[in-house]
């Protein structure tokens, strides 16, 4: 019983009014047929049929002020945690990110088709964690902030195409430094220090351009011990690049194959490894696919931190098996026997009655 409680008590005070509904009832005037010498031949029952209508009527008055008193079984406090860090994924796409140096399965794939399904799926092995991604090319943009919702992220970046930036320079700096501004979270902060969060930097160059330096960046990171984990794309030495238009669209030769031409790889690999270093991440180098998916792989085995999300009482509303046999009661009273209830009762048990049928959270606050 110690785990039962009232939502709202205050509905008791309908009781007070069964003495008044039993006074009325005394009061009212009955008519009655005198036969002479009846009581020789008329055996009278124990409880006579008014008197049952008013029982059924008291019994029913109670049974909905407690329905409406809302009972309810409380179980014990249990506390919802979840496990995971804020990541804010920084992709580079710049035009250089076209080369196409990757195969799989025999296919050849540019830097950017080769990198999308491995950041997928370290988004879809990652639920606890909150996810967003910086693009950058030479400016540097938001794609999507933190989120939980990885169905709707992996989505954006299964939309993500050269061109839809500006690709003809790289700001490696101002890619980082957006990527910070939204791991801002106050309440994640102790001291200035950022508290679970990290950075994953992927690009195939070097910086050159940009409002920030990387070194700034560094600085920024490194304040608010902010790790800064960073992936080198693309072979070392040459790579094949298409050639193309205006529209960023490959050049086809007359049998409808595209023309490449190779470009040395501008890679600034002692860069990133100084970003990483400085800030307490790590330096991956992915030439291919593979290292690509064992560079992510490395970073999803980082220590999860344990955040508390929110607290709850668990309540099993009890309230349904006093109004079934309450109403109950108050249609056996209001249809049994000849007579009528009193006015003032019956309109009481009609209100109650109908104020057990609305669902109490729609006009009763929740516990």
């Amino acid at each position: 019983m110690k785990n039962l409680v009232l939502a709202n008590p205050s509905w008791l005070f309908v009781l007070l009014l069964v003495p008044l509904v039993l006074w009325l009832r005394g009061r009212r005037a009955v008519p009655v047929l005198l036969v002479p010498f009846a009581a020789a031949w008329h055996r009278p029952s124990a409880v006579s049929p008014s008197r049952w209508r008013a029982l059924l009527a008291t019994l029913a008055l109670v049974l909905l002020a407690f329905a409406l008193a809302r009972p309810q079984r409380v179980e014990e406090k249990h506390e919802v945690h979840s496990q995971g860090y804020d990541i804010v994924l920084c992709i580079d796409l710049s035009g250089s990110m076209l080369s196409e140096d990757y195969e799989k399965d025999g296919e050849r794939l540019n830097r950017l088709q080769a990198i999308k399904p491995v950041i997928q799926a370290f988004i879809n092995h990652r639920p606890n964690d909150r996810i967003g991604v910086v693009v950058f090319g030479a400016q540097a943009y938001t794609l999507a902030p933190l989120t939980l919702d990885h169905d709707w992220l992996a989505g954006q970046v299964g939309r993500l195409k050269i061109g839809v930036i500006p690709p003809h320079s790289t700001a490696i700096g101002d890619g980082i430094g957006i990527a910070l501004t939204r791991l801002e979270q106050a309440a994640r902060e102790t001291g200035g220090h950022r508290l679970g969060a990290f950075v994953v930097l992927l690009t195939d160059g070097g910086n050159n351009s940009g409002a920030l330096s990387p070194q700034q960046a560094t600085d920024i990171a490194k304040s608010r011990s902010v790790p800064v984990y960073t992936i080198g794309a693309g072979i070392d030495g040459f790579a094949p690049m298409p050639v193309l238009n205006d529209k960023l669209e490959p050049v086809l030769d007359a049998r409808g194959r595209k023309i490449y031409e190779n470009r040395p790889a501008d890679l600034d690999e002692n860069l990133l490894r100084d970003i990483a270093g400085q800030t307490g991440g790590k330096f991956y180098r992915a030439a291919e696919t593979r290292t690509i998916e064992s560079a992510f792989a490395s970073i999803d085995k980082t220590q999860k931190i344990e955040f508390q999300a929110k607290s709850f009482l668990l309540t099993t509303e009890l309230f349904p098996w006093l109004t079934v046999p309450g109403l109950m009661c108050m249609a056996l009273a209001a249809l049994g026997g000849r007579g009528n209830l009193p006015r003032p009762a019956a309109l009481l048990l009609l209100l109650l009655g109908l104020a057990c049928l609305v669902p109490p959270a729609s006009f009763l606050p929740v516990v």
